[in-house]
């Protein structure tokens, strides 16, 4: 019952037009100093310019006084053109040979000085303009002009990212093949070069430059018609507290998602409108909260956060009683120590320095040295968590543990990717790379908005509903996650079901079915459905569908074409649905309704 040529046809006619936006000029801050290179040049060449203007000027002038003989032997000289055209050949080394007459000696001395004089200012002037090239002021003005240009060209919506580290290479590549585009500033040019270097299938624009400069941020399309949001990446938490100010007083509206690791610089950054604060340490103490609590439910937010064709994780089970180690107490330690206490834990910290903030009872000493790990009781704890700042020194904690107590459940902070390897062979159980912790989050709030509102409420709903959405979603699409997508059933994404959803006829568990045959369950696992607000996790199949509702699904892209298809074509949503076989083309339904209303009677066709 299917026809791809006629869903084609039908998605392609009701495709709505996009609405033609005249692009916002660059303030004139940014516009300046994207057009300082010609003043620049201007201004260094000055000297190199006047002189070879001085050189010509002279030479054509003493060409001109100097007198010469014609043919005929009488006293000649040159004009201003000739001497002019003259010593334009022979300054350019062209040299044509084009004479009026031939020179007297004094003409042939002066021409020779001249030639000489010349060189000597061409070499002036081009080692100058060399000079000028490999000048950073002129490079940088230089980049700017061509960056600007190309984010005043845009024409589609696109991200502008400050920050271009590890999580922002991530995201890159997940946003790249979604289709996203992206303009990118970041304060390394190694980063930027990287940026130019990387197999992306769009064209990313990129600038050398502090974002946390408004005129910088301006330049890279912040005021631009096309900026959808502004992802503030940069390690420096002022940096990005600076990005989310300008992007909320010169852009008020607009959807900002910030990283942090500070609580402070958190609250500083919601004190202007509403971003969405990222913060991996606190993240990290959540994640192991639940792990504790919900295993099940943890191992499904893993999963969706990890993006499509992530193989699904392994249930870890942490202990849920005794006592847990905690080494280093700053940022990361107080976030760990804080839920590791709110999940009714016994916490003890170890750290080097005795501080007026550290807990009761906290161990002070090095965390790698076997006695300071006797003295915080390692012998009886059921986990250790290793979260300095320093990658040598988490590993050798957590080797020192490990020979210590063999059986215990190891967390750790990896700072550097290069160090990747290194923990993965130390087999820690949890892990934490601050940098993936924000990218995963970030492509959930940006590319899904509605993954990130399931992800938000889906630990409320248990460990056992969590762990039997799992097994739907293995029975029906393996261990790698499948692509995730969002259908709005109106009239525009859906119009072969208008007339039904209008009369509530429509369930979730019939939209399923096949159209190649309606006995058949596609593989598609409902996620979220979204009606007038409220949300409805996992919704069961006899959830009757209304016009509007929006639906999170999951599933192979062979499957999702089949429901699409359902979704366009009336013809084939009436199958699905009902069982009913109707014509899917207008000729085939004039041409029913003709053998339906059989032959005219005589007596009508005379009128």
């Amino acid at each position: 019952m299917s026809n791809p040529a006629l869903t084609f046809l039908v998605r392609l006619l009701r495709r709505r037009r996009p609405v033609r936006r005249d692009p916002t000029p660059v303030p004139l801050d940014s516009a300046t100093q994207a057009s300082s290179t010609i003043f620049l040049v201007l201004r260094r060449m000055r000297a190199p310019l006047i002189t070879l203007i001085v050189i010509f000027s002279v030479s054509v002038v003493g060409l001109t006084l100097i007198p010469g003989v014609d043919p005929d032997g009488n006293v000649a000289r040159l004009s201003i053109f000739d001497s002019f055209y003259f010593m334009s050949y022979t300054a350019t080394t062209i040299g044509f040979g084009e004479l009026p007459w031939p020179f007297t000696a004094g003409q042939r001395l002066w021409v020779t000085f001249t030639i000489y004089l010349s060189v000597i200012g061409w070499a002036y002037a081009i080692g100058s303009l060399l000079t000028l090239l490999q000048d950073r002021s002129f490079r940088q003005a230089l980049a700017l002009q061509r960056f600007t240009r190309k984010v005043a060209r845009l024409r589609e919506p696109f991200l502008l990212m400050a920050g271009y580290g590890r999580a922002g290479e991530l995201l890159a590549t997940s946003f790249d093949a979604l289709g996203q585009q992206l303009v990118v500033i970041d304060t390394s040019s190694d980063r930027v070069d990287a940026l130019e270097l990387g197999s992306y299938r769009a064209d990313i624009p990129g600038l050398v430059a502090d974002a946390a400069n408004p005129h910088h941020l301006s330049a890279a399309g912040l005021g631009h018609p096309y900026c959808s949001g502004v992802l503030a990446l940069t390690n420096d938490d002022e940096a990005n507290l600076a990005v989310t100010m300008a992007a909320a007083l010169l852009r008020p509206g607009l959807p900002v998602v910030a990283r942090t690791v500070s609580a402070t610089v958190a609250d500083r950054m919601r004190a202007f409108g509403t971003p969405a604060v990222v913060n991996p340490f606190d993240r990290f103490g959540e994640h192991l909260r639940l792990a504790l609590k919900a295993p099940a439910s943890y191992q499904l937010l893993t999963w969706l956060e990890a993006g499509p064709g992530a193989e699904l994780p392994d249930r870890g089970r942490p202990p849920t009683q005794g006592r847990w180690v905690v080494c280093g107490y700053g940022r990361f330690g107080r976030e760990v120590a804080v839920d590791l206490s709110a999940a009714g834990l016994e916490v003890v910290v170890i750290e080097q320095v005795d501080r007026p903030d550290n807990l009761p009872g906290t161990v002070l000493g090095d965390a790698s040295d076997a006695d300071v790990l006797a003295r915080a009781g390692l012998g009886g704890a059921v986990g250790l968590v290793a979260g300095t700042d320093n990658d040598t020194t988490n590993l050798s904690m957590l080797a020192t543990a490990r020979r210590i107590n063999p059986e215990l459940f190891l967390a750790a902070r990896q700072n550097r990717p290069t160090s990747r390897a290194l923990f993965e062979a130390m087999q820690v159980a949890a892990l934490l790379v601050p940098t993936e912790v924000v990218a995963h989050e970030v492509y959930a709030q940006v590319s899904t908005p509605m993954l990130w509102r399931f992800l938000q409420a889906m630990p409320a709903e248990g460990d056992a509903w969590a762990a039997e959405l799992l097994g739907r979603l293995r029975q029906s699409c393996g261990r790698r996650l499948p692509a995730l997508w969002k259908i709005r059933l109106d009239r525009v994404q859906a119009p072969g079901l208008d007339r039904w959803l209008t009369d509530g006829r429509v369930t979730l568990g019939d939209l399923r079915r096949s159209p190649e045959d309606r006995a058949r369950q596609l593989q598609v696992v409902p996620l979220l459905l979204l009606r007038a607000g409220e949300a409805v996790l996992a919704p069961a199949d006899s959830t009757v569908l209304a016009p509007d509702d929006e639906l999170l699904l999951a599933g192979p892209g062979s499957e999702r074409r089949e429901l699409e298809s359902t979704m366009v074509v009336e013809a084939t949503a009436a199958y699905v649905l009902f069982d009913r076989h109707e014509p899917s083309s207008w000729v085939w339904r004039a041409l029913s309704r003709k053998v339906g209303d059989g032959p005219v009677p005589r007596s009508r066709r005379s009128g």
